[in-house]
């Protein structure tokens, strides 16, 4: 966009790992400067490619990993029409490098970021060597602006295209028809890039370009990048106009919501006791909620690094307390032995036929004499198992009980600008616990 200033990093794979903000900005005299390190004026072009390439590999690393967190660059000149530009990385299919493998999904979202955005303008970027209807860039303007107001089309690349092809009817707008429209440009090819081919005499190359080729040179005043620039300009003023009336409804809304809480204040008191005690009913309230929310799985602030509340008492329910039930074991030849002891017991000097304790009870015979186990036997034999669910029964308590009071803990972060408050919260719902604690485990 600027005549004999080339600055934007170019080179194979996927060069643009974090986003450009790029405003250009019309001056009398020519120079750049980043929003990292203001006080540098930049007036050699090539210093601000490097730059942006350091800048890039300090947050992204050197191994083609990328970054949401933009970069802020203005390039003020003369040779400039003001115009806001955000270059985003090309779409990527395969992960290179340090990139993770989810890395078209990463891209995806980034981009998506920025073009979902009412107020802004998506330039959709398409070679024309390739088929339009699998432009991935098209398809993604399409999901956020499916009426295609918000987008501009550009097709590359005419220069390659096979011999006796042209990209006539999607320049005219007839093959995917855009609001907008499209525009055509040539730019230069690697080779001219690593040959230092001056972008005057590129910009020259693509007017002759449109003005010699047979399919386009009835629309060369509406292709080049000079006119790229200017559509663009009159289209962000366009579009500019077009949102200034609902922006500026949103900002007087904003501004009389302000207004009513400034009247609010005006006559605020700080040691109002009744300010005080609402304050206060509201920061426990908000505990309230948030344990509620914590231990019941539902909150804005949901933790992505571990376990927590709810979902780990869930965890104890359901894996850890299992887990301590199956590690106990029994014998069952020893088992066998003591019930046979325990209804010899029960029936004393009366005769039970086919009970020998020192021996196991004989497959098919009878072990005793009645139909039914008897009930002391039974609830001997029964009461001496469920006593071996005890251990992992109250272990099970201790967990959850430690559970809750993290949760106590997490939730009165809150009330970390009254220590005093903070402390006799977790004080009183602490000793509280503790006191169902000793209920929980008598019941249990």
């Amino acid at each position: 966009f600027i005549p004999s200033r080339d600055f934007l990093p170019r080179g194979s794979g996927i060069v643009t790992r974090r986003p450009l903000i790029l405003q250009l900005i019309f001056s009398k005299t020519e120079y750049a400067e980043f929003l990292h390190c203001k006080s540098k004026k930049f007036t050699d072009f090539d210093e601000v490619r490097q730059e942006i390439e350091a800048e890039t590999d300090r947050v992204t690393g050197t191994n083609k990993g990328i970054s949401p967190v933009p970069i802020n660059l203005r390039v003020y000149s003369p040779h400039v029409l003001n115009l806001t530009l955000i270059d985003l990385p090309g779409i990527t299919k395969v992960p290179v490098g340090d990139q993770p493998q989810d890395i078209e999904f990463q891209i995806r979202d980034m981009i998506l970021q920025f073009i979902s955005r009412e107020s802004s303008l998506i330039l959709a970027v398409t070679p024309a060597n390739m088929d339009l209807a699998n432009s991935d860039a098209l398809k993604m303007a399409k999901e956020v602006d499916p009426q295609g107001l918000r987008t501009i089309g550009v097709i590359t690349k005419l220069d390659l295209m096979d011999e006796g092809t042209d990209a006539r009817d999607v320049l005219e707008n007839k093959l995917l028809p855009l609001r907008r429209g499209y525009i055509g440009v040539v730019n230069r090819s690697q080779k001219d890039i690593d040959g230092k081919k001056d972008i005057r005499a590129a910009l020259a190359a693509e007017r002759k370009f449109f003005l010699s080729h047979p399919a386009y040179r009835h629309m060369a005043e509406r292709m080049g990048t000079p006119h790229l620039q200017r559509v663009l300009n009159q289209q962000l003023t366009n579009h500019i106009r077009e949102t200034l009336p609902s922006l500026r409804s949103k900002l007087q809304s904003q501004l009389l919501s302000l207004e009513k809480e400034v009247e609010e204040y005006k006559n605020f008191r700080p040691d109002d006791p009744a300010r005080k005690t609402k304050a206060l009913l509201q920061m426990v309230q908000q505990f309230g909620v948030d344990f509620e929310k914590r231990i019941e799985g539902s909150g804005d602030q949901v933790d992505t690094l571990e376990l927590s509340g709810g979902a780990r008492i869930n965890r104890i329910f359901h894996e850890r307390f299992p887990f301590e039930l199956v590690k106990m074991e029994f014998d069952e030849k020893d088992l066998r032995r003591e019930i046979s002891y325990a209804i010899k017991n029960i029936h004393g000097v009366r005769q039970v036929s086919g009970m020998d304790p020192s021996l196991e009870a004989i497959p098919g015979s009878r072990p005793w004499t009645g139909l039914f186990t008897p009930d002391l036997a039974f609830e001997a034999i029964v009461k001496k198992q469920v006593v071996k669910l005890k251990e992992p029964c109250l272990k099970c308590v201790d967990l959850v009980i430690q559970e809750l009071i993290n949760t106590v803990r997490q939730c009165t972060s809150k009330l970390g600008s009254y220590p005093r408050l903070r402390e006799e919260t977790e004080r009183i719902v602490t000793t509280h616990i503790r006191e169902r604690e000793g209920k929980t485990k008598d019941q249990v």
